[in-house]
């Protein structure tokens, strides 16, 4: 009898533990077990970004090969190689001594043959007159005015030919074809470049403004053509290293998909005034596509992963700790959008998830606490 009043309150007991909604483990575990310190923060209502991160390559807007359009010796070189230059900026000087001489030499040809023709269509006029009046015959006429008119063709060629000369002339001053920085300086004074030789003078590349070239899987494609038309895209690129990014708007997408890698190319421009960007450069590329006005936000750090899925653990007011699965929408950087399980205010656990298990004690080492005090920092 004495057996069966002892079994009757151990039964009565452990119900009314259970009617608490804890088991007399965690029971027994919340009273005695010592509180777990971890690190906390808050959930926060606030707009986040919808963008899509992805590596992209520097490019030069514009890239010029300078070639000497004539064989000539090279007599000065204007500038330091690596250096800026204008458009029109001299850059080398070839030897115009052969050129110079060449088109005095064709001017003088033109003076020459202008004075013949001077002198042939005088003749045509004489011989006309004489025709008219029966002293000279047609033929004699009409070679008078074929002479006359061959040298007209004659000063034709004469004028092509100081033409020419001319722009001979100009060809042994190379100016800048483009505003840009200058590369390796391949040829240097003193040396015979040919006409078109494969080897360029300099290369000259234009980095403001400058274009970023990056790739997108194609399933992203439809939603940034249609943020694209409500005028919502931003584009930000930064070197490795830059904290402050560059702004620029996408400017060419691609008229295919690469089937070997399912992306689309896109190029974006920037005025890169600061030279940040440089041409082969890779950049940490950044495209918003709008703004989520009023999203829950959490630290990464405070969303775990199990087998039923994502979850993270709450601080309630009495210092306990209750799991809650949540739906994970999207990461930005250091940051999480929680579509559902979360609401603004509350506090969840981002340092010492592994000691936790529902409904255990803590202890606030660093963060808010749910009754708003705050941790030790």
């Amino acid at each position: 009898m004495r057996l069966g009043v002892v079994s009757i309150l151990l039964t009565l007991g452990a119900s009314a533990c259970s009617a608490g909604g804890e088991t007399p483990a965690q029971a027994a575990g919340a009273r005695g077990a010592p509180a777990v310190p971890v690190a906390t923060a808050k959930v926060e209502q606030k707009s986040m970004p919808l963008a899509l991160t992805v590596i992209g390559t520097a490019e030069a807007s514009s890239n010029v090969a300078v070639h000497a359009q004539i064989t000539g010796s090279l007599t000065s070189v204007n500038f330091m190689e690596g250096d800026d230059v204008t458009k029109g900026q001299v850059l080398f000087t070839l030897d115009r001594r052969p050129l110079e001489g060449a088109l005095a030499q064709a001017q003088a040809t033109l003076a020459r043959d202008t004075a013949q023709s001077v002198q042939a269509k005088s003749t045509a006029a004489r011989f006309q007159d004489l025709q008219s009046r029966g002293i000279a015959t047609k033929e004699q006429a009409d070679v008078s005015r074929t002479t006359a008119a061959a040298l007209d063709a004659t000063l034709e060629s004469d004028r092509a030919a100081v033409e020419n000369a001319k722009v001979q002339l100009q060809y042994a001053t190379i100016t800048a074809p483009l505003s840009g920085r200058t590369g390796a300086l391949i040829v240097h004074e003193g040396n015979l470049v040919r006409a078109n030789d494969a080897t360029a003078l300099v290369v000259i590349n234009q980095v403001a403004p400058i274009y970023v070239s990056f790739g997108i899987p194609e399933g992203k494609l439809p939603e940034l053509k249609r943020y694209m038309a409500q005028g919502t895209v931003r584009v930000e690129a930064a070197a490795p290293g830059e904290t402050a990014p560059s702004s620029g708007r996408i400017t060419f997408i691609d008229n295919a998909v690469d089937s070997t890698t399912g992306q689309i190319r896109i190029k974006a421009s920037f005025q890169n005034l600061d030279h940040r960007l440089w041409p082969g450069q890779f950049a940490n590329v950044v495209v918003t596509l709008s703004t989520e006005p009023n999203a829950i936000v959490v630290p990464t750090a405070a969303v775990q992963n199990g087998q039923q899925g994502n979850y993270v653990f709450v601080v309630k007011p009495d210092m306990t700790v209750d799991l809650r699965t949540v739906a994970v929408q999207r990461q930005v950087a250091e940051a999480t959008v929680v579509q559902s399980g979360l609401k603004p205010d509350e506090i969840v656990v981002t340092d010492g998830q592994l000691r936790l298990v529902p409904g255990a004690r803590v202890s606030i080492k660093s963060g808010p606490s749910a009754n708003g005090s705050k941790g030790q920092p």
